[in-house]
């Protein structure tokens, strides 16, 4: 009689292996021929710019978020009960950026009527500009009078807007890159897909790592090479999108 069991047990593992690894490629690239497989790269990184940027608006710019709009309002709560060390200014001045952006990204779509690919290629190239120009704000160093200090608010307000706005017209599941609620309770909720688990997943670790990074460079060096490192993402986002449309078109 011949013993298997070994070779059953290495099958086992080869096929959990490649089970484990399947389902990761699927998370982060889901194949480049479905209609939003393609983005999902470009999304997580998105996710990662958004820890980035909340990480310089909350430790460097007087506790208020930029990208996080859910807890901008409850911080402008907070300022408005009295709650010390918040800005009911800062937060109604993130509100009103994220809104201009979120407004210009809606109309970038109802005036051009560019395919996907184009919109997120133009959105991204925009933001960047922004956050470029927010970056070259930040390195003229602290202490800013609070009229730059809202200015950047301003403007991480609009480039976060703009963000949101393109994001949620590509409508990629799983992937909004700014919030992370409806994420988490899909992952506890719903465990029978394990592909879109394991996606929701990498969107939570994407964030955290944007977080974390952003967190160290501000605490250590300052918001400079923070926003520095969001604007260099955002950049390499555009460049690869408006190429991949030009060998597209040729």
């Amino acid at each position: 009689m011949v013993d298997n069991s070994g070779r059953g047990e290495a099958r086992g593992r080869d096929g959990g292996s490649h089970a484990a690894g399947d389902i990761l490629r699927h998370a982060v690239w889901p194949g480049a021929a479905t209609r939003d497989g393609r983005f999902v790269p470009a999304l997580l990184v998105l996710t990662v710019v958004t820890g980035l940027v909340d990480a310089v608006s909350y430790l460097g710019l007087g506790r208020v978020f930029v990208a996080n709009m859910t807890g901008n309002v409850v911080f402008l709560g907070f300022a408005c009960a009295g709650a010390p060390g918040l800005s009911a200014t800062a937060s109604l001045v993130s509100l009103g950026g994220f809104v201009v952006g979120a407004f210009g990204g809606g109309r970038l779509h109802l005036v051009t009527e560019v395919p996907r690919g184009r919109l997120f290629a133009t959105a991204v190239a925009g933001q960047a500009v922004l956050l470029a120009a927010a970056t070259g704000i930040a390195a003229a160093g602290k202490p800013f009078a609070d009229g730059v200090r809202y200015g950047l608010i301003a403007l991480l307000g609009v480039a976060m807007g703009l963000q949101n706005a393109v994001v949620r017209r590509l409508a990629v599941p799983d992937l909004t890159t700014t919030v992370l609620t409806q994420t988490l309770t899909g992952f506890a909720a719903d465990t029978g897909d394990r592909r879109r688990t394991a996606r929701r997943l990498t969107s939570a670790a994407a964030m955290f790592l944007g977080a974390l990074a952003g967190a160290l460079l501000v605490l250590r060096a300052d918001l400079a090479p923070a926003l520095g490192t969001a604007t260099a993402l955002v950049a390499l986002l555009a460049a690869v999108s408006w190429g991949y449309l030009r060998r597209r078109a040729r």
